[in-house]
């Protein structure tokens, strides 16, 4: 892989929020001390400026149950449209605050929660990241998955991608 470069602060946020953005779904993980990992897709409806991740969750799920016996959570996103990666490991917690859900109101929530922000089951979960770790390259997958053939075919190395990578510390 390229260079390693660690960004802090706002520089971090940044980064975090450019790429869940990207990739908009990722593998929200729950129960990570038990295996397997429980696992599911979650979109991410904001990243507030403290580089907070928020989703949008029933009141009744397993997930806000799980998350209520253990904060710990592993969130994995991969960039649909390049070949960008985030994962961020965070202490998650349950928000149940009504002027909360009209800020993080999106209209796709309306398959759920049919009621809007006035839903008894609506919730939503506030992951504060504790480590983030990315991966951005420079080159588009296409390239960079030649570039692994070329290698494998000829029994040589892999090229560097250019590509960046590094941890992505918020504070």
């Amino acid at each position: 892989m390229g260079d390693v470069k660690n960004l802090v602060s706002t520089e971090a946020i940044e980064k975090i929020r450019e790429l869940a953005k990207n990739a908009d779904i990722c593998m929200f993980t729950t129960s990570l001390s038990q295996l397997p990992l429980t696992a599911r897709p979650m979109s991410t409806v904001d990243i507030d400026a403290e580089g907070n991740i928020w989703f949008i969750s029933m009141r009744s799920s397993a997930k806000n149950r799980e998350v209520t016996a253990d904060k710990r959570v592993q969130l994995f996103y991969a960039s649909r449209n390049s070949n960008e990666y985030l994962s961020v490991y965070g202490e998650a917690e349950v928000v149940i605050d009504k002027e909360l859900f009209k800020e993080k109101w999106v209209p796709e929530a309306k398959a759920w929660m049919e009621k809007g922000t006035d839903d008894p089951e609506m919730s939503l979960i506030k992951v504060t990241p504790v480590d983030s770790y990315y991966w951005d390259t420079k080159h588009n997958k296409l390239v960079a998955l030649a570039k692994m053939a070329t290698a494998i075919i000829t029994g040589t190395k892999a090229e560097d991608d250019d590509g960046v990578q590094g941890k992505a510390i918020i504070s």
